[in-house]
């Protein structure tokens, strides 16, 4: 339920629940960590908030309609944000609409390959319009992942 409500209806489809393992915290005893063959996929915030890892955002990417929460970015800036950079608003091809400040979002290239994992600065709209500034704060790219976040 809340894969959808955060990333819109049915997204949760993709995932195979058969097969998912959760950690809790041993404080609160709430949800902490969310694994799938053993690999982290999600993480919980103590907001309510997911954040997603590479392999969350890989699987979710399956999902046709999981590409209104995604940022299209020109090739020419990869390698940069595969790094772990921020991705910057003239870098930006198209982003999905479901995008707003502080949302989750997913960093692809042109061939639609995942190559980071953040949060949005701007919204969707502001993505398009602004000519400079930060569009997305990188947590982790693909080129410095190493199972975590």
């Amino acid at each position: 339920m809340i894969i959808d409500y955060l990333f819109g209806k049915g997204i949760s489809q993709i995932i195979p629940m058969d097969k998912l393992n959760f950690t809790f915290s041993k404080r609160t005893g709430k949800i902490k960590n969310v694994l799938l063959d053993d690999k982290l996929i999600a993480i919980f915030r103590p907001d309510g908030s997911i954040a997603l890892t590479i392999n969350g955002a890989e699987l979710l990417v399956k999902h046709p309609k999981f590409a209104e929460n995604c940022v299209v970015v020109k090739d020419e800036a990869r390698d940069f944000i595969a790094m772990g950079r921020s991705v910057f608003v003239k870098h930006v091809i198209s982003c999905g609409y479901r995008i707003k400040p502080k949302s989750e979002v997913v960093v692809v290239d042109t061939n639609g390959d995942v190559i980071a994992v953040g949060k949005a600065l701007l919204s969707a709209k502001m993505m398009k319009n602004f000519k400079s500034g930060v569009a997305v704060k990188v947590r982790k790219g693909i080129k410095t992942y190493n199972g975590m976040i």
